[in-house]
Parts: structure tokens; sequence; C-alpha cells
């Protein structure tokens, strides 16, 4: 099979290579997956998992990509819950050979049915974006409606989907980012907008949630914001900075399929929009993994036409 892979780390996505490489083979719980479209997240080769194992043993030639959307097309022993034809999407482990291929082998449990409406490029845009930002929002940060909340990166591929959720729970939110992101931050339904570059970030006044997705300054600077009781929710690693009387917490985002059942849920009947900023053939892929310019929103990959 087709597949993008890396062998060395300090190259980055300019070390990317297509190449062919064995067809995997379901093990006991899994599923193989013919891919037809995935997704990529840009911070994905500076993660020790693709390039160690568990135990750190290097496991080079690697395959990145974790988002996925395609068609079951074997089942491991012992797998039940799906069946060989079905669609599905999901999140591939991370210490796996990941979606970037033709084909990938993943445990069923990491997916969830895909319904025929809905394409599978807008599909495989879901479950990084969509599953962290409703694990940070209701697990994490606990987020109640009439609540506030303060979304860096509003306009992004996971903080649009902040906006989006929070907004739909019943928050008022505040998103921030770049002077030219404030119209698509205020269309994914943020009430106020931040420009980072020029407003005074204390002039947003206390909040009871930031979902932080910056670290650095800007996080040092969120976490005063917060009233007495609110979270700072951060997905870039280990809070630098905590509120006076509240919580800081740092997660990686995991599967679950009756997460992203909900979240699909909301995009067929309108409730939530993908924030797709490019797709590419196969073919091109190592070229659109590569751009000049900056990134805005999904880059998706049709593995398949």
């Amino acid at each position: 099979m087709k597949a993008i892979v890396v062998t060395e780390q300090a190259a980055g996505t300019a070390g990317m290579r297509l190449m062919d490489r064995p067809e995997p083979q379901a093990s006991i719980n899994d599923v193989v997956v013919q891919v037809h479209a995935s997704g990529f997240v840009p911070t994905e080769l500076t993660w020790p998992s693709t390039w160690t194992d568990r135990l750190e043993r290097d496991r080079t030639p690697s395959i990145p990509g974790h988002e996925l959307a395609g068609v079951v097309t074997a089942l491991g022993y012992g797998t039940t819950g799906l069946s060989v034809g079905q669609r599905v999407f999901g999140l591939a482990d991370w210490y796996r050979d990941g979606t970037l291929a033709e084909y990938v082998a993943i445990e069923a449990r990491n997916l969830a049915p895909l319904p025929g409406d809905i394409d599978f490029t807008v599909a495989a845009s879901l479950p990084v974006s969509g599953l962290t930002a409703w694990q940070g929002l209701f697990q994490h940060g606990r987020l109640q409606a009439g609540q506030s909340v303060l979304a860096h990166g509003a306009a992004g591929a996971v903080g649009s989907m902040v906006t989006q959720l929070a907004r739909e729970a019943g928050a008022h939110v505040i998103g921030s980012g770049r002077a030219a992101d404030r119209q698509t931050v205020l269309d994914f339904g943020a009430k106020e907008f931040v420009d980072l570059d020029k407003d005074a970030l204390e002039d947003v006044g206390k909040v009871d949630l930031v979902f932080d997705v910056i670290g650095g300054d800007i996080q040092k600077r969120s976490a005063g914001l917060i009233r007495a009781g609110g979270t700072l929710v951060t997905v870039v690693g280990p809070a630098e900075a905590r509120p006076s009387d509240g919580l800081a917490l740092d997660f990686v985002v995991e599967p679950d399929r009756s997460q992203l059942s909900e979240i699909v849920q909301r995009v067929r009947d309108g409730r939530l929009r993908t924030n797709i900023g490019k797709v590419s053939t196969f073919d091109d892929a190592v070229a659109a993994l590569n751009p000049t310019g900056r990134r805005k929103g999904n880059t998706i990959i049709r593995v398949r036409p």
C-alpha cells in the first residue's frame, strides 16, 4: 500500500516521503480500515509517540496521522461492535502507525459509525479538534450554561470547535486571535473578540473557563482572569500558571466513541460546522503538509479520490 512515512525527527515535515509499505493486519480487537480521508496535526512530529513505542524503543519508519474516515475491510479476533463494509471515523492510537496510508489497523473502540450523509473529508476533520474541544469543555472544564469562556485561537481547528460547543451549551464565549480572524471567530459564535496583538487581554474581565491552545505569556496572563472556582484548561503541556483561586488542568485528547457520535450528530443537524482549511490528494500530500504560509483550519488528505 502507499503511505506517508517519516524516519528522522530533525527533518520535520520536510522529511515526509510517500512510499510503499506492507498492508497492516488486524490484531485482537482491531479492525482494518480502508482510509478515504485523513487528518494531520502539525505538532505530531514533535511527539515522542511518533518516533518510539511505549517502551521508548525506536519504531521508525513510522506513518503519521491519527484522524481518519473510511470503510472497515477486516475484523481482528474478538472484535465486536463493527462490521466489514461499515463506514467509520475516529482517532488512531498515538503509538501505532497512523492514518496517512491506504489502510490502517486500529482498535475498534477508537472508531464510531459514520452516517451515510456525512462526507469522508468532513468526518476526518472532526476527531482531534472535536474531541479536544468536547473533553476540555465538559470533562475537564465542567462547563455549565450561563458561564463565560475565553477561547484562545478561536479561528483555528480546535478553537472554532470550542467556540461552537461552548455557545451551544449556553456559555458566553469570548474568542481570541489575530486581527484578521475577527469575523471568522464571530461567525463561529463568539460574542466578543480579543485581538491578541493589539487589545489588552486583561480588559476581558473575569471568566469561568479559559481554553488555552497557545501557552507561554498568553497562558500566564489568562490565569489571572479566572474567577474563584474557575478553570484553566490547556492542551500545550503542564500549565505554567495557575489561577489564584481555581484549577489549572492539562490533558491529552483520548478516543471516545460516544463523544464522536455526539459530535457528528451536531454536524448532521447543523449545530456544528467544520473548519477545513485545505484538502489535498494523497499524491500531493507531502507538499500540502509543508505549507509556506500560515495554516488555517484542518488540513485533510483525501487518500482515496
